[in-house]
């Protein structure tokens, strides 16, 4: 098998013309004859020569242009986050939920439960617009940065693995901004589900993602849009890392498989694409159950601050028409009074994000430091509260990395067809 490869290297057939592919881009040149172009142009000796093609294996990988890779990385990522943002509600559920015991326990309960009290829309689907919004321009940003720092550190000499995982790290720094506060909208409209919702107590009672904005603004500050920012990045810069580096070994290790020039299919695609995703989704499980707590529990300043206003507002409303401040009873045979609905002052609004508190059984976060509240909940709840919702998120990050990568690479094979812009010299390395 190794003498049948290195004959063909070294004799290739002669080959009609083919059709256009992502691997040769329809530059006419199979990758032995790029290669063999390469070779020609060095003065070393034979062995020298066979061993810096395989070092050129990485460089002379295609290279989209910038554009074509953020739009596909931004259609592909969207696509797969709002093929999944079901799943994705469940394990919100899972991790936030402030009841002790937990109401939702498996995952297979947990989305039947909320489909049956909640619906599709506001239940499976709460938090879907700010989970659009922020996805599509995350991995915009993201596909952007992260092809830009993997090819400034590989045409610099850094191992290939290494130059992969932090690019993957950089990229999602680089996004964060944009994203971070979309998700703090997206998780608590998910831990809430529909306004006024009789099935769960989530703390919230939010109208919509436009209420949930301005309330959050007015009652906590701008800066709570940015709650758990730490936190979502010990989440998402190793996943990030995680997923990219075991993905490009893991589509370098197919190629080779298939073969130099040859297409590895979709069953491989979606296999290394699905198989990156999964193991980084469980391993940073821990970090994205803090993310999840910090950023969907209360402020207790906002909270104390909230009843102390309704006491003092109660305290002073005046008596009911028609009723006196003295009786407190009636008497026997006389009509009876209706009862009068219960006021509430205007900025103690009912669609307010504190006066749905209820007094839960799980143990208060109340910092913004990963580390204690790591602590917090092991001391608490044990290994298990560190991997709560561990299920949906794995399944979660497998189908929508899949998902998300095959698209990305299906999409940069239209763009080459249908090309938004020029290569330049960000074709295929040592082609002039």
């Amino acid at each position: 098998m190794v003498l049948a490869r290195v004959a063909s290297y070294l004799f290739p057939q002669a080959d009609p013309a083919s059709p256009l592919s992502y691997t040769n881009n329809g530059s006419g040149l199979s990758m032995p004859d790029m290669r063999r172009e390469a070779e020609a142009l060095r003065t070393d000796s034979d062995a020298p020569v066979v061993a810096s093609a395989v070092a050129l294996d990485d460089d002379e990988a295609y290279r989209p242009p910038y554009l074509h890779a953020m739009l596909a990385g931004g259609i592909g990522g969207t696509t797969g986050d709002m093929l999944m943002h079901s799943l994705d509600t469940v394990k919100t559920r899972q991790q936030g939920d402030p009841h002790l015991p937990p109401k939702y326990t498996s995952m297979g309960n947990t989305y039947w439960t909320i489909f049956r009290q909640e619906g599709v829309r506001k239940g499976l689907y709460g938090g879907v617009l700010p989970a659009f919004m922020g996805s599509f321009a995350g991995t915009t940003i993201f596909f952007g940065c992260y092809e830009y720092s993997k090819r400034y550190m590989v045409d610099r000499g850094v191992n290939p693995s290494l130059a992969y995982f932090t690019a993957g790290f950089f990229a999602d720094l680089a996004a964060s901004p944009v994203y971070v506060p979309t998700e703090v909208l997206k998780t608590r409209l998910q831990l809430q589900g529909r306004h006024n919702n009789p099935a769960f107590s989530s703390g919230y009672n939010y109208r919509g993602t436009l209420h949930a904005l301005r309330t959050i603004y007015k009652t906590e500050g701008a800066a709570e849009l940015f709650s758990g920012y730490k936190a979502t990045i010990f989440r998402d810069l190793p996943f990030s890392a995680i997923q990219f580096a075991i993905y490009e070994q893991e589509q370098r290790i197919a190629k080779t498989w298939a073969g130099s020039g040859n297409d590895i299919g979709l069953a491989l695609e979606i296999l290394t694409g699905a198989s990156a995703g999964g193991i980084a989704g469980v391993l940073t499980c821990p970090m994205d159950v803090v993310k999840t707590r910090i950023q969907t529990e209360l402020d207790p300043a906002v909270v104390a601050a909230a009843r102390s206003k309704q006491k003092g507002f109660a305290k002073a409303l005046p008596p009911a028409r028609g009723t006196s401040s003295l009786a407190t009873s009636r008497p026997s045979g006389a009509s009876p009074v209706p009862k009068q609905p219960q006021l509430h002052a205007k900025p103690i609004s009912t669609s307010g994000a504190s006066t749905a508190l209820k007094h839960h059984g799980q143990v208060s976060l109340d910092t913004e430091s990963v580390t204690l509240a790591l602590r917090k909940i092991y001391k608490t709840e044990g290994l298990a509260g560190w991997f709560r919702g561990v299920g949906p998120r794995g399944v979660w990050t497998s189908v929508q990395s899949g998902t998300m990568l095959v698209m990305y690479q299906t999409l940069l094979k239209w763009f080459d067809e249908n090309p938004l812009a020029s290569r330049d010299d960000d074709g295929l390395r040592g082609v002039r």
